[in-house]
């Protein structure tokens, strides 16, 4: 299958373009704005080439058709605003698509608009195979497996501050700072602020951080998928106690109208960041919560955890694409349409990958 990763040589495309350049089922086309920049990086990579294009030209249907591809990975972020001009040009293409949104709007809206014209199509379209809600809702499924009731969900996502950063991923989570956030609190929908009113997360491997609510898909998807009674909570945790409580001042002078638009400053502020990299180190991770009632009608509390060393914390968010462009160059049958990647994984698909990093996940029976 020939493969194309749009944004390939971006900060996560260049990651899934390095896991698919050595798969024999895969001839890999590695795509962006700028040629020269692609052919330079697949210069580093077996038989792959590198191509421009442009994803808002109103040929590039046409463009994918003369190419002759077989699947598009999208990773051309921020996916916050962003239109669905590229997943229509693959459907009209006849070319499956993937992408690794994690814009709540984005993800949420596009099963509905899209649907009809993949199963015209006979092609499949998947949004948000990334971190969320792809690898979260396969550990929410390793977690409740048989349980009768599921009371509270709690993610925390917790970056290295040494990590590699994007401008796209800070101008994406900035969208939202000082924003209203819908969620499912008490049983019941609630408004409250984007990245305000840090509170203390407890990880198992890495040191308790302040984390803040960010807004994504899980915190529409989760109440419906899973029958939540009480509480879904999603929340980002830097490693810098400094650098959070930044993002809640942003987010108190956005609330109260005094700050128009954080995403702004995301360059400056991505800039600005690598200040703290001395305060902080390459350790990051992620921790999903739950309580509920288990197979046996017993209260029950489980948590899961990843650690994520040396840097290597943002092969996370590629992953699930990686293992959703294998199973469809394997020619494995999958259900032609639009979905978003809710209960398309397995959390045992990624423990190969997270060995190959190695990342080190524990599961925890709270109590």
């Amino acid at each position: 299958m020939k493969v194309m990763v749009l944004g390939g040589y971006g900060n996560f495309g260049a990651r899934i373009s390095r896991a698919l350049a050595g798969d024999a089922r895969i001839q890999l086309l590695v795509a962006g704005r700028d040629g020269q920049r692609a052919a330079a990086f697949v210069a580093t990579l077996p038989g792959a080439q590198g191509v421009a294009v442009d994803m808002r030209s109103t040929s590039f249907a046409q463009t994918l058709q003369d190419l002759g591809v077989g699947l598009l990975v999208h990773t051309a972020g921020p996916f916050q605003g962003q239109d669905y001009a590229v997943a229509q040009a693959c459907a009209k293409a006849g070319v499956h698509y993937i992408d690794l949104a994690d814009g709540r709007r984005f993800v949420c809206d596009f099963p509905r608009t899209l649907h009809n014209a993949f199963v015209d199509t006979d092609r499949i379209a998947i949004t948000g195979a990334s971190t969320v809600p792809a690898l979260s809702s396969a550990v929410v499924d390793a977690l409740c497996a048989g349980w009768q009731r599921l009371d509270t969900i709690d993610i925390c996502i917790a970056p290295a501050q040494t990590a590699p950063r994007g401008v796209a991923t800070l101008r994406a989570v900035l969208s939202y700072c000082g924003g209203p956030v819908k969620m499912w609190n008490g049983g019941r929908w609630q408004t409250r602020v984007g990245w305000a009113a840090p509170r203390r997360v407890e990880f198992l491997r890495l040191r308790p951080r302040l984390g803040a609510l960010c807004d994504i898909p899980d915190l529409e998807l989760f109440p419906a998928h899973y029958q939540v009674r009480d509480r879904m909570d999603f929340t980002a945790a830097l490693e810098v106690g400094l650098a959070q409580r930044g993002f809640a001042l942003l987010a108190w002078l956005r609330h109260r109208r005094l700050l128009k638009n954080p995403s702004a400053w995301a360059g400056v502020l991505n800039a600005g960041a690598t200040l703290f990299d001395p305060l902080g180190s390459a350790l990051g991770g992620m921790v999903v919560r739950v309580v509920g009632m288990d197979a046996r009608g017993k209260p029950a509390k489980r948590a899961w955890h990843i650690a994520a060393g040396d840097g290597h914390g943002p092969e996370i968010p590629c992953m699930a694409a990686v293992l959703l462009a294998r199973r469809l160059a394997r020619g494995e049958p999958m259900d032609c349409g639009a979905y978003a990647c809710v209960g398309l994984h397995a959390l045992a698909d990624f423990t190969p990958e997270f060995a190959k990093w190695g990342m080190v996940t524990d599961l925890v029976d709270e109590g």
